[in-house]
């Protein structure tokens, strides 16, 4: 007997536990605004701004961080998207209605979050770069990955492996051009 389908499960029913209690959470205002916001700026406008100023301020290895950061985020969306087309797995929002949240997922599948893989790419060589913002750039990360779960979009485990290969891809871009 394989160990996959049993740890798949394990995983499965875990994952849809916490979408039962977020899809059944009445969030406070701030929160849904904190969580709308985060996704928002995940979809992209986010990161071309981040990379104008760092560009402008980010002194003499600004153009490692933008070159790093954004191959690391293309190599991230080739994989999502081709991971996402592997896997097929379905979003909590097919399984059940959200309490609040009424945005529209970007495409069909769930594994991995895009999302977050984009996140993490981009982040790890700046907070390789510019430890002094580590703070700032790991509240972005984890504000936009805990959004996905939040708003209905993933589960936890895509979010979990969303983040592991964003880490990964933004370290090896980094070690590449470095």
């Amino acid at each position: 007997m394989s160990v996959f389908p049993l740890v798949r499960d394990f995983i499965e029913s875990r994952d849809h536990r916490i979408m039962n209690r977020v899809h059944r959470w009445s969030a406070p205002q701030w929160v849904r605004m904190w969580m709308i916001c985060a996704t928002r700026g995940g979809d992209g406008w986010l990161w071309y701004a981040l990379a104008v100023v760092i560009l402008i301020f980010g002194g003499p290895e600004r153009y490692l961080a933008v070159s790093s950061s954004f191959l690391a985020a293309g190599v991230g969306i080739a994989f999502f998207l081709w991971a996402k087309r592997l896997t097929g797995r379905r979003r909590p929002c097919d399984f059940q209605p959200h309490c609040w949240s009424k945005l529209l997922p970007p495409d069909r599948f769930s594994f991995p979050s895009g999302h977050t893989i984009t996140a993490f790419s981009i982040l790890t060589p700046l907070m390789l770069l510019y430890p002094e913002y580590n703070i700032e750039f790991s509240f972005i990360g984890l504000s936009i990955a805990s959004s996905r779960i939040i708003l209905g979009m993933h589960f936890l485990s895509d979010v979990i492996v969303g983040a592991a290969a964003g880490t990964l891809l933004g370290y090896l871009a980094f070690a590449l051009l470095n």
